[in-house]
């Protein structure tokens, strides 16, 4: 009889492994409706939960042993045209497209153009950052502005403008000065007494990275980040260009009704202007993951990439990217909200796997919150119950 027992679980031990190596049967399984029901929305399938949820449309792509496992688009990309989305079709990758662009401060770093705990008004010519008396022991630094411990009070988030709108430049966003539709950027505490949120603190850097190269944003982050990953897929476009206008989602609103325009324009490009798709965002995640490990410096090398994930010593971020802790696995990510537009991505710092997950609804969250953890059952992430061989 324990022999008996014994061959079962090893022939249960190879079919959850051969499971977990086959991409059908673990898209199979997101998509059904989940077993065992723990409640929730488990008894729906993903297209009913994405109906549920007034969530027009999903793209995926799925991270296992350092490689994209499978990608694939759910739903359409535009409720008035019913085209569907495919594994090409760009969203708003809203803030996620921070610690895309934090990478490329990083290379700038090492390039000798500017360095990390560097003043900030040191680095930037074309405008000054008012102290206001809270930087007479220690300055705003380009560590500080990506981690979101700057001291910078804003707080708020971009809500874009529409296509049609004048747009305002660099400058006059950080003063507040019209046509920005945000107040000014500027300090309420010492850097590093607090975490808080600051896309101004970004778009700050923003300005610092083309002054200190010399370039315009979207040409360094080509250059530096996007080109070398081979995110073809990806641009800082703002307002995006015809050619691409052609396979971008339209933003929804919560009940996945057609929004007025097809989306916002976010002349904030650091902080939220990157349109991409979750295949693009997997490769970068992957890139970071080999690189932590040593084993790949298409941009950075190991010391800055760790840079990227080790906390500053006040709130859950390093350089660019938020740090979690899930069950036993440290994971690093970030996620974001455009109008219209909801996504995350999230990856395991050792053990290469992740997912990016992008939606084109103002309730996508629910829908990626659903998906992030259908994915983790299927995959078995730091179980020890479920391995998956390298």
């Amino acid at each position: 009889m324990r022999r008996l027992m014994t061959a079962w679980l090893v022939s249960l031990l190879f079919a959850t492994v051969a499971a977990a190596e086959d991409p059908r049967a673990i898209m199979e399984r997101v998509e059904a409706a989940q077993s065992p029901d723990r409640g929730g929305v488990d008894a729906l399938t993903l297209a009913e939960v994405m109906e549920r949820y007034g969530v027009p449309g999903v793209s995926i792509a799925v991270i296992h042993d350092f490689e994209i496992h499978w990608a694939k688009g759910y739903g359409v990309a535009d409720v008035e045209t019913s085209a569907p989305v495919e594994t090409t079709t760009l969203f708003q990758a809203a803030s996620i497209s921070k610690p895309v662009a934090a990478m490329a401060v990083l290379r700038a770093a090492e390039m000798g153009k500017l360095g990390l705990d560097d003043d900030i008004n040191t680095i930037v010519a074309s405008w000054q950052l008012p102290g206001d008396g809270f930087t007479t022991s220690r300055p705003v630094t380009p560590r500080t502005l990506l981690s979101h411990t700057s001291g910078l009070g804003d707080g708020f988030g971009f809500p874009g403008y529409d296509p049609g709108a004048p747009l305002p430049t660099t400058l006059q966003i950080l003063d507040g000065e019209s046509p920005s539709n945000v107040g000014p950027v500027r300090m309420e505490r010492p850097p590093l007494t607090g975490y808080k949120y600051s896309g101004g603190g970004v778009t700050l850097m923003e300005l610092a990275l083309t002054d200190a190269v010399g370039k315009p944003f979207p040409e360094i982050l080509q250059e530096l980040v996007l080109g070398p990953l081979q995110m073809t897929q990806s641009a800082y476009e703002q307002p995006l260009s015809s050619s691409r206008a052609a396979q971008a989602a339209r933003a929804h609103d919560g009940s996945g009704k057609a929004r007025d325009v097809k989306w916002h324009v976010y002349p904030e490009l650091e902080a939220a202007g990157l349109w991409t798709t979750p295949t693009d965002l997997a490769k970068f995640a992957i890139e970071v993951q080999e690189s932590l490990l040593g084993e790949s410096n298409r941009v950075l090398t190991r010391q800055s990439t760790l840079e990227m994930v080790t906390p500053v010593g006040v709130g859950d971020y390093g350089v660019g990217l938020g740090i979690s802790k899930l069950g036993e696995g440290w994971y690093f990510g970030h996620g974001g909200s455009n109008w219209g537009f909801r996504c995350n991505f999230i990856a395991h710092r050792v053990k290469g796997y992740g997912v990016a997950i992008m939606t084109n609804g103002d309730n996508g969250s629910l829908v990626v919150r659903e998906l992030q953890e259908r994915i983790e059952r299927a995959y078995g992430w730091d179980s020890l119950d479920k391995p998956i061989p390298r």
